[in-house]
Formats: structure tokens, sequence, C-alpha cells
């Protein structure tokens, strides 16, 4: 009785570079750093594995997460992951990186070894509901969602008080971001458009009527988020779902696709199914009513402050699934 999450010895393990536990001055505190923070847990890259279980033994950890990185994964298959974690580790999670689909682009015997891994943890967390059901008739295994958490208050960031005439967009001109439908949309409200530049930011992007903010910090990002006056992200690759996240923290109205949890959730009344552009259209063109824009406005905030998406309901939701792995 009152065991706390970080009174659990907990390792986690991704392709990152560095070692060691969070601290709230990191200024990346994205949805993945921010529960490793939450969690107490001590982070390692994936590929030292063989050399942490050297240098601390068998079962030395309560908990082993590990992230299994979208690339590289015939250097996985290099050494004994799972027999290494499941020395170094009491119970052993896997936490899903990108759609669930994603392994499927990889060559045959990837593809094996990546589903005999899963088979292998204890558990499974997933970002969405659907991804839930997806890892539980692949693999037949015990999932969880694993709320994608934001410590705004933690950092003393505040929801916004004032914002200007813009619409950010939630990402750059590729198929994975669903840039050019987001694009389209963002036509509608006839104010400037901003995105921020991803990753997969592709050449010529530049040209478009789009403003791109540079590369940010997490911290930075979310500040310069309170600006913006409506949101819209048509993006057809389901993950953690971030942006719409971090829309409703700022009570931001956001337009996108059901499949993600913190669109549906938070944002409800402008969730569209996959690929349907002409209700987006609709919802963009019945957000310039003011009356409509508070609703959605008021109630994405409201849903934030109720969700498992802040530190203290994720903290509850998360106690009771490691409670019941470690007492199996």
């Amino acid at each position: 009785i009152g065991v706390e999450l970080k009174d659990y010895k907990i390792v986690w393990f991704t392709e990152g570079g560095w070692q060691g536990k969070v601290g709230l001055d990191n200024p990346n505190m994205r949805n993945d750093v921010s529960t490793k923070w939450l969690l107490g847990a001590e982070h390692y890259p994936i590929f030292d594995m063989p050399s942490v279980l050297e240098h601390f033994g068998e079962k030395h950890f309560d908990f082993g997460i590990v992230t299994l990185p979208k690339t590289n994964v015939n250097k996985l298959m290099s050494f004994d992951m799972i027999g290494d974690l499941k020395k170094l580790c009491k119970k052993t999670i896997s936490m899903q990186e990108g759609p669930h689909w994603y392994f499927q682009d990889y060559t045959m015997e990837e593809q094996i070894w990546w589903y005999n891994a899963l088979t292998e943890f204890d558990m499974l967390f997933a970002h969405n509901h659907k991804d839930v059901k997806y890892y539980k008739g692949l693999t037949n295994k015990p999932v969880h969602k694993m709320p994608t958490l934001m410590l705004a208050e933690r950092l003393g960031i505040k929801p916004r008080s004032e914002w200007g005439d813009a619409v950010i967009i939630g990402g750059n001109m590729v198929r994975w971001y669903g840039g050019f439908d987001s694009y389209i949309v963002a036509q509608e409200f006839d104010m400037p458009i901003v995105a921020p530049s991803m990753g997969r930011k592709i050449d010529r992007e530049d040209e478009m009527d789009i403003q791109h903010l540079p590369y940010m910090t997490w911290v930075e990002w979310v500040n310069n988020l309170s600006q913006y006056h409506v949101g819209v992200h048509m993006m057809p690759t389901h993950a953690a779902g971030t942006f719409t996240l971090n829309c409703a923290f700022h009570g931001i109205p956001c337009i996108g696709y059901k499949g993600l949890d913190t669109q549906e959730e938070l944002h409800p009344l402008l969730s569209v199914d996959d690929g349907d552009m002409e209700t987006a259209m609709k919802l963009a063109r019945r957000l310039k009513d003011g009356q409509f824009y508070e609703e959605c406005s008021i109630m994405c905030r409201e849903n934030y402050e109720s969700s498992l998406y802040t530190e203290e309901r994720c903290t509850e939701y998360l106690s009771l699934i490691f409670g019941d792995l470690i007492n199996e």
C-alpha cells in the first residue's frame, strides 16, 4: 500500500544517445521525456543494453521499458535484446513508437524478428485505443494505453490569455503529416498560416504562403503555440498526438482525424473520419462563428483538465497498471 511510481526501479531503453534520469530543467520535455520523469526512470541507449546488464546484474530493475526504434532494426538483431532485458528486469514492457503498421515496411526477416520480440514482453503500451486493440490481436499480450503526458503546469507554462489571428497547422507537406490537406483547410480561415519545421520538411516548401517556424525546444514550442487562433492537423499517421493535445491545453480548437485519442477526446466536435476533407472544410467554416468557436475552445480546455494527459490523472492511472503487473 502506498507504493509510489518513483519507488519502483525502472529502466527505459530508447535509441536516444544519453543516459541518466530526467530533470525538470530539461528544455525538451515532450511526452516521452515527461513520462520518464514521472516514472523516475533511468534511461540508457538501447544498444548499450548488454553493458547495462553487465554493470547492474540480474533482476536489478523492477521494470524494463523498451521503445523499439523505427530504424536500425538489423542492429537490434545483433544481440539478444529480449534475453538481456529479461535478465536485467523483473518485468518487461514494450512502448509503441510511431504508427502500429510501421514495422511492415521492414524486410521479411526484420518483420518476423519484430513480431517475435513483441510476443516476449510481459506487457505492451500503445498510443491510442485502436493501437491497443491492434496489439492485443497481434500478440495476445496485455496491452494498455500510455497517455501522452503534458507537464506544462509543472514547468510553469500557462494556458493562453490572449492570441492573434493566425492558423497553425501541425506538420509539413508530406503524406506522413498530411500537410497539404491541413493547408487547404487552413486557407478557409483567411488568416496567415504557420507551420512548425519538422524532420520531414521537403524542398521548396518554403515557397508556399506558409510561415515556417524555426526548430524549437519543447518549452519554446508550447509557449509559442499560445498565440494562434485555431489549429488544423489532418495527419493520417496516428501516434502520440502531441499537437492536438498541446492545442487543447491552450484552449485552441483543432480540426483533425479520428483514430487519434487526443483529437477525439479533446476536440470531439472537430474530429472527422480519415480523408473526410468535405466535413473538415465545413467545420472550418463553422469555426468562423464566434459562438461555435467559443464552445469548442472551452470544451477542449475542460476536456484536457479532466483527461489522462495531465500529471495527476496519468500518475493515478499508471500506478494501478504497474502495481498490477509487479504483483502478477
